[in-house]
């Protein structure tokens, strides 16, 4: 296929209710969308998951589109693919800039998985029928707020609950879950609240049985994390310090973690999650697949990924009704008992709503 037009959308989504971390509120979703079209007119859709601010890496909305405009769509204007795993070295001169290579490299795939009349997730070599999810709760205004919302989740048969924490929200937070919700896969998420002088607090959390405790140092750290592993007997999950392959090699050799989450914007696209993928499998690092709070363009990415056999664990990628009173595709994602059904359909088995994309931009432009 030979790539002829690029189209960046940048979409504003009202959250159906504030997300809360250790780095911030988000209250409404911005990001981009970006199609792509080859000479049969063609498309295939990708989503960044950069925020309009650098609150989970250095990338944002504005340096997504800068990077898309001034160098990724003119690498790949007018080029022959064979396969989406060429868009990489396309792309190998430009240094880091993951999200927005991977929101365009995505659409890649979306194409190609169409054009070949295949769902995506059979174009990557994943073989599940249904995938297990669980869900992401932020910050809440009290621990009574929490418990209620873990509660809700628990019925609606969420198969694991991932809790934010930080300083002064962390121990006594996960005691209470824990005397209400004794039995529910309980994973806690620092988001690089917490320093090597925390070890004694983190290690109070190996009481709990929790499934992990995700990046709770740094955001470029490998080495204190290892440290710590040593420290703890809960698994230390890594999430922001994980950029590609040769990250993910040297965090397994320092003994960094036992967990890893992938997500596809952090990682550059598919084709690196898959190699990540692969590394995990060979030396028994359990992996699952994290989310950005993407609409459903980004949200049926992840679910194509999650089919590959060593995402073991729930990732996050919950039904488009948790976050949105309408979502960007149809049908919407849906979750039953906590399973998602992997759709059959070539792609990524979802069509985009271009008529409510288009009321949602606040601003788009195409390349040819």
């Amino acid at each position: 296929m030979i790539i002829k037009e690029v189209i960046v959308r940048q979409l504003k989504m009202k959250m159906k209710f504030d997300f809360t971390t250790s780095f911030g509120t988000l209250k409404d979703k911005e990001f981009l969308l970006v199609e792509v079209k080859d000479e049969n007119g063609n498309s295939g859709w990708g989503e960044s998951g950069a925020f309009h601010a650098p609150w989970y890496n250095e990338e944002t909305m504005k340096t997504n589109w800068h990077m898309l405009e001034d160098f990724l769509i003119p690498a790949l204007l007018n080029q022959t693919i064979e396969h989406p795993d060429e868009v990489s070295t396309l792309f190998a001169d430009f240094r880091r800039n993951y999200m927005a290579k991977a929101a365009i490299e995505t659409a890649v795939w979306d194409l190609y998985a169409r054009n070949k009349g295949i769902p995506l997730a059979t174009a990557l070599g994943g073989k599940k029928t249904k995938i297990e999810v669980g869900v992401s709760i932020g910050i809440q205004e009290s621990v009574d707020d929490l418990l209620k919302i873990i509660d809700r989740h628990v019925n609606e048969g969420y198969k694991r609950m991932k809790v934010k924490i930080m300083p002064g929200w962390d121990v006594d937070v996960i005691r209470q879950i824990r005397k209400q919700f004794p039995n529910v896969p309980l994973m806690a998420d620092a988001n690089s609240a917490y320093t090597l002088k925390d070890i004694e607090l983190l290690k109070k959390l190996d009481e709990f049985d929790l499934m992990m405790i995700e990046q709770p140092l740094a955001a470029d750290d490998i080495i204190d994390h290892a440290k710590l592993q040593k420290e703890i007997r809960t698994p230390v999950c890594l999430d922001e310090s994980i950029h590609s392959y040769e990250d993910t090699r040297k965090a397994i050799e320092l003994g960094s973690c036992k967990i890893i989450n992938i997500k596809i914007g952090r990682v550059g696209g598919l084709t690196e999650s898959k190699r990540i993928h692969d590394l995990c499998q060979k030396h028994d690092i359990a992996v699952w697949c994290g989310g950005m709070l993407e609409a459903g363009v980004g949200r049926a990415h992840n679910i194509a990924l999650t089919t590959l056999g060593n995402f073991i664990l729930p990732g996050d990628t919950a039904g488009s009704s948790r976050y949105w009173e309408r979502d960007i595709i149809e049908p919407e994602v849906v979750v039953e008992d906590g399973y998602i059904h992997v759709p059959d359909r070539p792609g990524i088995g979802y069509e985009p709503d271009v008529d409510f994309i288009q009321k949602l931009t606040v601003y788009g432009k195409a390349f040819s």
